[in-house]
């Protein structure tokens, strides 16, 4: 039984690790395309569509993206924008409460 249970303690350490580098990565990756997305803005240039950047929110680079709001200051002048940013952060927020305390 005990060794069951520090099996199961091993497992779990491993998945909030997994789960900490896909945001990690998802968010880098998030935080890249927002800064493109300036740039081309900057130099007039044709711009990353908006649901691409939406799309890498929802996955999980909602960090990335609100480092973007401050770092690059990026889409911070769209309320709608960032308002939907911060559903999707609260989203992922609340999913992770449920799994939490569904186990």
């Amino acid at each position: 039984m005990i060794s069951y249970v520090a099996s199961e303690d091993v497992r779990s350490g491993v998945h909030v690790w997994i789960v900490a580098s896909v945001y990690g990565v998802l968010s880098l990756v998030t935080l890249g395309v927002f800064a493109v997305d300036k740039r081309l803005a900057m130099a007039g240039a044709r711009r990353v569509p908006e649901r691409w950047l939406h799309a890498l929110s929802l996955l999980g680079g909602w960090p990335g993206a609100m480092l973007a709001f401050r770092l690059v200051r990026h889409k911070n002048r769209k309320p709608a924008f960032v308002l939907r940013t911060w559903m999707f952060a609260l989203l992922h927020v609340a999913a992770w409460s449920v799994w939490a305390f569904a186990m």
